[in-house]
């Protein structure tokens, strides 16, 4: 009989770990592939393609290459100009153009007319030749667990306290109003984020709404009064939550 009953809590013990395991690896593989939905490329309008160009290509020209704001936005709108030049080329309506390798070459005088120094415009010509010219950035990237999509907002505040506040004020260094705020701040991203990723990833609103959502986010950081360093330190902290 005790065997018998042994036997029976092993075997449900086993088995409960087992089925925890399993929601365990199922909700990680539906957040990698949330995260990574927003990455695959998509082919936006020139309008569209313009106004990602300022979200990611024209930040690390910017921070990066150390080009002048006027400058990148220059470089937009030559861009932009380009991507028209070639569509008309593939419709046969340019009587400028003949073919996409002339409008490269234009772009590339003009390029060189913004003066900008030696290794700005090396930079800036090896990005364009290499195809590498940001279309992706952690500004337009999506992340979103969809465990987060059915749980009340008031439910997951007293779950992230419990988890997260008092590992927020010792290893961040914050007081707990300021970790109050970051959780409060953070479940709000996480719920914006659920909302988001309904939207098509076809339609460039989720990419805008995206936006939205860290910009709300950089003023709501800001409302917590923390220093550089402690903000650093909280949304390296926070990456955890998803």
């Amino acid at each position: 009989m005790n065997r018998l009953i042994c036997y029976r809590f092993v075997l449900k013990y086993f088995m409960t770990k087992i089925v925890c395991g399993f929601f365990f690896i199922i909700s990680m593989l539906c957040f990698k592939q949330s995260a990574q939905a927003q990455d695959k490329p998509s082919n936006w309008t020139p309008e569209e393609q313009k106004e990602l160009f300022g979200y990611c290509e024209k930040r690390v020209l910017i921070n990066d290459v150390k080009i002048p704001e006027d400058k990148a936005d220059k470089i937009g709108q030559l861009n932009y100009w380009a991507t028209l030049q070639k569509i008309k080329v593939q419709e046969n309506t340019n009587d400028t153009f003949a073919t996409a390798n002339e409008v490269e070459a234009e772009l590339m005088k003009k390029y060189r007319a913004l003066a900008l120094s030696n290794d700005q415009l090396k930079t800036l010509i090896d990005r364009r030749k290499l195809n590498s010219n940001s279309e992706t950035c952690p500004l337009v990237t999506l992340s979103f667990n969809p465990i987060y999509d059915t749980a009340q907002k008031a439910q997951l505040l007293l779950s992230f306290k419990a988890k997260y506040r008092k590992d927020l004020i010792t290893k961040v260094g914050v007081n707990g109003r300021q970790a109050d705020q970051l959780i409060d701040a953070e479940v709000w991203k996480q719920k914006e984020a659920c909302v988001i990723s309904k939207i098509p990833e076809t339609d460039f609103n989720r990419i805008r709404k995206t936006v939205e959502m860290y910009n709300m986010m950089e003023r709501k950081y800001k409302l917590v009064d923390m220093t550089d360093q402690q903000k650093a330190a909280a949304i390296e902290f926070l990456k955890q939550v998803q």
